[in-house]
């Protein structure tokens, strides 16, 4: 049975996501911070039959949680085939006309780019004693350069000082960790699941179902001998592929 680590599993994308490996025959360990929201979420999952699944305490700002939590996956089983890089934050709203604050921009990053790396470092060990390893690291077309710089594009009014830079700086922490791990058989990606309806959004109605983003992201995280690496993969773009 293949072992798979969903950061953030506890709601949205990233439940679904379990959900979904859970249903493909994997062993799902939930990335959770606390232990209310992943006891709820393991009782979602067994009332549905979805049994071979765990949760670990994992802060992904937490160095020592993030340290605990692989020495606890690590006790159980041998090795991890699939991490699925799924916590995020977007930070306070930008206000018109006011320097966006440093600490805030800091933050954000802390999350999404620093926990990032602390955790896929933390599980490499684990992740190398697979022989089909994954990493998925979940971004957002936001983070694209080359849409961000084109006024025509739909959403290039959106420029949020933190969640924009810091899905860009994933999108390049992906290509050089792909590049760098390529030799040991990984499938490292970067993947845009859409604009979705989630708690992250406030649950905004324009957003599609999170099942529907979730299978996307599942798609990368099992990907055969001949995918592709090191790529910023979206239903969006042409060929199912963004642009940096």
């Amino acid at each position: 049975m293949k072992t798979a680590l969903v950061t953030g599993a506890n709601q949205g994308i990233g439940f679904e996501t379990a959900r979904q490996l859970l249903r493909l025959g994997y062993f799902v360990y939930l990335g959770c911070r606390n232990r209310e929201s992943a006891e709820q979420a393991m009782e979602k999952l067994r009332k549905e039959g979805l049994v071979t699944t765990d949760w670990v305490r994992l802060d992904v700002t937490d160095q020592k949680s993030v340290d605990d939590a692989a020495a606890h996956v690590a006790q159980r089983h041998p090795s991890v085939d699939v991490l699925i890089n799924n916590a995020g934050i977007m930070g306070a709203r930008p206000v018109a006309g006011e320097p966006y604050p440093v600490d805030e921009i800091r933050r954000v990053f802390e999350t999404n780019v620093f926990g990032v790396i602390r955790v896929t470092q933390a599980f490499l060990p684990l992740l190398s004693r697979s022989d089909a390893p994954r990493v998925v690291n979940v971004t957002s077309g936001l983070g694209s350069l080359t849409r961000q710089s084109d006024p025509t594009w739909r959403y290039s009014h959106y420029k949020h000082p933190a969640y924009v830079s810091s899905k860009a700086a994933l999108n390049a922490y992906t290509v050089v960790l792909s590049a760098d791990l390529a030799p040991k058989g990984f499938k490292v990606n970067s993947v845009d699941p859409g604009h979705t309806t989630t708690a992250f959004n406030n649950y905004n109605k324009a957003g599609r179902n999170p099942e529907v983003s979730a299978a996307f992201v599942v798609k990368a995280a099992v990907l055969g001998a001949d995918g592709p690496s090191g790529r910023f993969l979206s239903e969006e773009g042409p060929d199912g592929e963004l642009p940096w």
